[in-house]
């Protein structure tokens, strides 16, 4: 929201008096004395006018975690354990994915309640890679990679995937980057050479790799560095 429409939409003051405190340097945005109305104010965004606070700002969450095979990514489900039933956080209902693993895929999942900083993380446009490793059921034919870095047409979608990249670290067992995220896509892009995938773990997402130290099921608040790895430019 714009500060001036947060101002504005406060009881006591009128448009004219919303611009008067933006000239006169009375208002700060978390810490810092703001004169254009247009500066946006989000649920985070501590406000203040003088020595007054008109809003305290919640706290934005970050974190990263290792999901085990067998739980939902997912805020709630009726069978399966989800993704926040790991979590021993307050409000997690105030928490959502940024990006999901299917049910048996495990490796680096993000969530956060920053809607903005997730779309960042998500969306197409940004092209931030994906890497996994992947185990499959017979021996990964070698055309694979020419054929995962040309892309591969899914009919269903009328659509061909973005160049892969694709390393084979042993028969049956490779290092996958993506730069999309299809529905099922890497099951479905060994499926177009009868390989089923029996294995799937994410390592990274963009410049954020999955902590090493994090056990199954267990997890961390992201750095600030991480964090700001996604930050609008």
């Amino acid at each position: 929201m714009r500060l001036d429409r947060f101002l504005s939409n406060l009881p006591r003051f009128n448009r004219q008096e919303v611009r008067q405190l933006l000239a006169s340097g009375r208002v700060r945005v978390d810490g810092q004395v703001r004169c254009d109305g247009h500066d946006e104010v989000r649920v985070f965004s501590r406000v203040e006018l003088d020595a007054e606070v008109l809003q305290a700002g919640k706290a934005a969450r970050y974190f990263m975690l290792h999901k085990p095979p067998g739980v939902v990514s997912a805020t709630e489900h009726p069978e399966h354990r989800t993704v926040l039933d790991l979590l021993d956080e307050p409000d997690t209902h105030e928490l959502h994915l940024a990006g999901r693993l299917d049910l048996n895929t495990s490796g680096l999942l993000l969530l956060t309640n920053d809607g903005q900083w997730s779309r960042r993380v998500t969306a197409p446009t940004g092209k931030q890679p994906k890497v996994y490793l992947v185990e499959t059921e017979e021996p990964i034919d070698p055309a694979c990679i020419e054929a995962f870095a040309r892309g591969l047409y899914f009919s269903f979608e009328d659509l061909l995937t973005q160049p892969a990249e694709l390393h084979i670290l042993a028969p049956r067992q490779a290092r996958l980057t993506l730069y999309e995220g299809r529905y099922h896509q890497v099951k479905r892009m060994f499926g177009h050479f009868q390989n089923k995938v029996i294995g799937l773990h994410r390592l990274s997402v963009g410049r954020i790799q999955l902590d090493e130290r994090l056990s199954p099921g267990q997890y961390r608040a992201l750095t600030a560095e991480e964090i700001a790895s996604f930050a609008s430019h």
